[in-house]
């Protein structure tokens, strides 16, 4: 299985809406992508916290995919780019950073 990290840098200054992004952008990728083959499942993350006590979290915002492969990924996401990618604006003003990850343990 693989992971899709899409990580939002916790940015001074910049603006992330939580409720935008889980009332509407989240429900809405979800229903497109777990309609096709290979979804196993989605995690939202809200950064609290850093490393060191009282610090900020790296990230303020990161969602995790999980799909069988990357194939099954990008064969999910590719139809619905452009409107889930036109969708960013409304919710955060924060360049997404990707990450393609092979999952070796879980439990």
């Amino acid at each position: 299985m693989v992971k899709i990290s899409v990580l939002y840098s916790n940015i001074v200054g910049s603006r992330f809406d939580f409720d935008y992004y889980l009332s509407k952008h989240m429900p809405r990728a979800i229903k497109l992508l777990s309609a096709y083959p290979g979804f196993r499942g989605v995690t939202v993350e809200r950064g609290i916290g850093g490393a060191e006590p009282n610090s900020p979290p790296k990230y303020t915002a990161a969602c995790f995919f999980t799909f069988d492969t990357v194939d099954s990924f990008i064969s999910a996401f590719m139809p619905h780019a452009n409107e889930l990618q036109g969708d960013i604006q409304n919710y955060t003003d924060i360049p997404a950073e990707i990450q393609f990850s092979e999952i070796l343990t879980e439990k």
